[in-house]
């Protein structure tokens, strides 16, 4: 069979969306974006927190969304190829450690190389484990996540322990890798922004955060969100790898050598997830044991919150480096202000949900709504137990608004046999 005749009907397996879906134009986008933005402003103007959409704010939540979205894209590439990896969390783990390692010895870049390379031997030992031995996908990534947390401890012991300046729990310090202000436009949108202006200013804040300060291996790891959508997406290797997690027998029907593609997606998975703990290494200049804090499950939340699309998982990360950031930088006070926030977006859903004539629904929105701006109204700031759990309970409340349109591949984490359709 040809390859042009095998990638048509690899495409003709394909899953069909639904009819009465359609595929939001490039204005609706950025109206639904331009409507965003406006919502914030005006929650900023009507609570003063300043700091809401500021070029520090934007800035920082960037920093704090990359990693989260690396190990969710690691996540993307293995579960289309039908590989549940719950070890995103272990191959962090490797990624920040190797990446230490070799940082501090022979520079930022190559840190990031050997981080990669860490994490893509947690991938191969993913693989092996639910490829070829067929073990549960679950069980191989809790066991690869254990493995990671002992064997960085034990190696810190008899390497970073005998460094000046390291220790059994810490690196040496790390170069830093180089950053990028765009000149000029920078300082302007920063006295933009410092106005307070309606609406422009918030513009100003938003754009002045993705130009200023912004380190190379950030921009390395952005432009990796729309390359993984080409490549899984325009590509007939990409065709391949994803019907590996729709329908295998059907694929190996068609030629294509479903352990080789499975094998592959993992690894790749691996090295991502490797390459977002070295970047929290390195951006931060030192390895310090615990460093990713659960990074690797939630970058596999904003996957599942995203569908198992790049786009979207982009956007959950996004979501959740925001969150982190109004906590570390505004505390209390830009948390507060998400309370009005969320309190505007749920008398939104009630408006929407009634008509649709979904009355329950509203009704239970309009509960919430009415809830939170008493809370608002009564407070001037949260206890510092909620401003630390807000992130996560943004995570929890977007996985749980989301999670009716959900729609894995297939296949995923059901085990595959060579020749089984025959």
């Amino acid at each position: 069979m040809s390859e042009s005749t095998s990638t048509v009907s690899l495409a003709s397996t394909a899953p069909k969306k639904g009819g009465s879906r359609r595929k939001l134009s490039l204005p609706v986008i950025y109206l639904i974006v331009g409507g965003g933005l406006a919502l914030f402003s005006l929650v900023r103007v009507i609570s003063g927190a300043d700091d809401l959409t500021s070029v520090g704010q934007v800035s920082g939540a960037l920093q704090l969304a990359v990693p989260i979205g690396l190990a969710g894209l690691g996540g993307l590439w293995a579960e289309r190829a039908g590989v549940i990896n719950i070890g995103l969390e272990g191959m962090m783990i490797l990624g920040t450690w190797f990446g230490a390692w070799a940082g501090y010895q022979w520079g930022p870049w190559t840190g990031v190389l050997v981080g990669v390379a860490g994490g893509a031997l947690g991938g191969l030992l993913h693989a092996v484990m639910t490829v070829t031995f067929k073990v549960n996908h679950i069980v191989s990534g809790v066991a690869i996540t254990i493995l990671a947390t002992g064997l960085t401890r034990y190696m810190s012991n008899f390497t970073f322990a005998e460094t000046e300046g390291g220790s059994s729990k810490q690196s040496p310090r790390i170069d830093a890798i180089e950053r990028i202000t765009v000149p000029g436009l920078s300082d302007w949108l920063g006295d933009l922004q410092a106005r307070h202006w309606f609406f422009v200013s918030d513009l100003a804040g938003v754009l002045g955060g993705l130009i200023t300060n912004l380190s190379l291996l950030t921009v390395v790891a952005l432009l990796l969100v729309p390359g993984t959508w080409w490549v899984l997406w325009r590509t007939s290797f990409g065709l391949r790898l994803r019907s590996c997690g729709e329908n295998p027998i059907a694929a190996e029907s068609l030629g294509v050598n479903v352990y080789k593609y499975k094998y592959i997606a993992v690894i790749v998975s691996g090295g991502l997830a490797g390459l977002g703990g070295a970047f929290l290494a390195i951006i931060t200049g030192i390895y310090q044991e615990g460093q990713t804090g659960g990074r690797g499950y939630i970058g596999l939340a904003a996957m599942i919150f995203g569908n198992w699309m790049p786009g979207g998982m982009a956007l959950g990360a996004g979501l959740f480096g925001f969150t982190d950031s109004l906590k570390l930088r505004g505390g209390a006070v830009n948390v507060h202000a998400m309370l009005l926030l969320l309190a505007i977006l749920l008398l939104i859903a009630v408006v929407w949900q009634l008509y649709k004539k979904k009355y329950v629904g509203a009704v239970i929105s309009a509960a919430f709504s009415a809830l939170l701006f008493t809370w608002y109204a009564l407070t001037d700031e949260l206890p510092s137990q909620f401003v630390d759990a807000a992130p996560y309970v943004a995570t929890l409340l977007v996985l749980a608004v989301s999670a009716q349109r959900l729609r894995m591949p297939k296949a995923n984490g059901q085990p595959y046999f060579r020749g089984q359709g025959k």
